[in-house]
């Protein structure tokens, strides 16, 4: 065998070998490497709009702060499949722990075996390492709203401490927006968010403020927010407005609301 045909077939083995290894291959957890769906949110919203247009009355489940948690999460899908009048899932942050790409990968395909369309909001541990760019990339964009039935959902980044100010966190502008924005298709609002204002992570600066810019939003029933890991519902400026805190999901409940087009609304808390 010569030099040059050895070393061919030295080449070609070799690339046999590594081809066949592909699959042990792994990245950087903070590589922002996305397989399969990107860009969930926008997708999503499009269903649930078209689904929820001409209805009176919509059911939504709210859970969040799902981290590690995936046996539970699992569990939780489990439940939602099994019902019939859930019109869609909102999941308001910490989708990972320590905002690794795979994180939000697994909780995008776990919820991608829901019958129902999901949304998800920016967590504070989604912001961790690159952790922004996974979510932008697989979720879509950290403030944005949607309209289901006559109700629309603000849905916000409140995560102003992972931020060091280095955006407007919380958002004034995109608030205010949504006072005209699209107005003549809804009647009543829903805010969503991670962190409420009195939380760790919200900058509490301006929780007064941000409050009024909320409450500035046309029919506001209450505001959807998860962070603390319990069932919270709470009155926190004093003025009967009701900020809902959903637990973590290893709790194994979540809250389910009706909302009504005439500006009314209910919750129960679900056990799974």
């Amino acid at each position: 065998m010569s030099i040059n045909h050895l070393c061919r077939s030295i080449a070609v083995m070799a690339s046999l070998c590594l081809m066949a290894s592909c699959d042990l291959i792994d990245f950087h957890p903070y590589d922002v490497h996305i397989t399969g769906d990107t860009d969930i949110n926008a997708r999503n919203v499009s269903r649930i709009e078209e689904a929820c247009k001409d209805k009176q009355q919509i059911k939504v489940a709210a859970i969040g702060d799902t981290h590690r948690w995936y046996d539970e999460l699992r569990y939780f899908v489990d439940a939602v499949n099994e019902r019939n009048d859930i019109d869609f899932v909102i999941h308001d942050g910490d989708i990972s722990e320590y905002g690794y790409t795979q994180e939000f990968l697994w909780t995008r395909d776990y919820l991608n075996e829901l019958k129902v369309p999901y949304v998800a909001l920016i967590g504070n541990h989604d912001c961790l390492g690159t952790g922004r760019d996974a979510f932008g990339a697989v979720f879509g964009a950290t403030n944005y709203a949607f309209i289901a039935g006559r109700v629309k959902f603000v849905c916000l980044n409140t995560n102003a401490l992972e931020y060091d100010y280095s955006e407007p966190i919380p958002d004034f502008k995109f608030i205010t927006s949504h006072v005209t924005d699209r107005a003549g298709e809804f009647d009543c609002t829903v805010g969503v968010m991670h962190a409420r204002p009195t939380d760790d992570v919200f900058n509490n600066n301006v929780a007064e403020v941000f409050h009024q810019y909320m409450l500035q939003l046309p029919q506001l029933m209450c505001c959807i927010n998860g962070h603390g890991h319990s069932i919270h519902h709470a009155d926190l400026m004093g003025d009967g407005f009701i900020y809902h805190q959903t637990a973590s999901i290893d709790d194994r409940v979540y809250l389910l609301f009706t909302f009504n087009n005439d500006g009314t609304y209910s919750y129960e808390e679900v056990a799974f």
